[in-house]
């Protein structure tokens, strides 16, 4: 699964591609929003677990991010989003 950035779809990538027939991208829809909500709990788990590095093991980073997981889903709220749809500018 790619998302539509310029290195997955420059002519280089697509050559490659080509040439490697056993590998078939798809492509995610432009601004497509669930993906956009992956990301952003992937940066929540990141800087409230992740950081730290605090694991013992594999198996314990496994068992903490699902115990963060589970947390998570009982007490998360919906995201308010606050962009308009105006053009953003350079600062």
């Amino acid at each position: 699964m790619l998302d539509n950035g310029s290195s997955h779809t420059s002519k280089a990538t697509k050559k490659w591609l080509r040439e490697h027939s056993r590998f078939q991208a798809h492509n995610t829809p432009a601004y497509a929003s669930w993906l956009d909500q992956a990301a952003l709990f992937f940066s929540i788990l990141t800087r409230r677990l992740l950081h730290r590095g605090e694991s013992t093991s594999q198996q314990d980073l496994a068992d903490r991010i699902e115990q963060f997981t589970q947390v998570y889903n009982r007490t998360s709220k919906p995201f308010r989003w606050t962009y308009d749809g105006s053009p953003l500018k350079a600062a």
